[in-house]
């Protein structure tokens, strides 16, 4: 997978189906990494462990994993939620924009903390 921005930059603005960061705009969602930001394709209403790689991957770099479920929070599937727990990450699911205000506030005080965020369309 190639991050289509290297570092992990705040996120500036989320809503219209995509987010704005570093000056880019991205339609989609996106996996923000310790290593880069990169454009996420999994099905929102069946979540499966394996959409989870390139966050277990760099599961060394990362102690919380914040999960964007979209506008509406919803729990992910028992599968993810395990495989996330027996990698040693912890895991807080919410909406996109708990998620994203989350992962920046932890962000700026430099904790280990990635993100995975499904689009929404309209911000709240």
């Amino acid at each position: 997978m190639t991050a289509f921005y290297p570092g992990s930059p705040p996120i500036d603005s989320y809503g219209n189906g995509g987010f704005r960061f570093a000056g880019i705009s991205h339609r989609g969602s996106i996996l923000v990494l310790p290593s880069g930001v990169y454009k996420w394709t999994p099905d929102p209403a069946v979540l499966k462990a394996s959409d989870f790689a390139a966050i277990l991957a760099e599961r060394d770099g990362i102690d919380l994993l914040l999960l964007g479920m979209g506008s509406v929070m919803t729990r992910p599937p028992r599968a993810v939620a395990e495989t996330i727990a027996a990698s040693g990450m912890m895991l807080d699911f919410m909406t996109t924009g708990a998620a994203v205000s989350t992962y920046n506030l932890l962000h700026a005080e430099n904790r280990k903390v990635a993100a995975a965020l499904i689009a929404v369309e309209d911000a709240a």
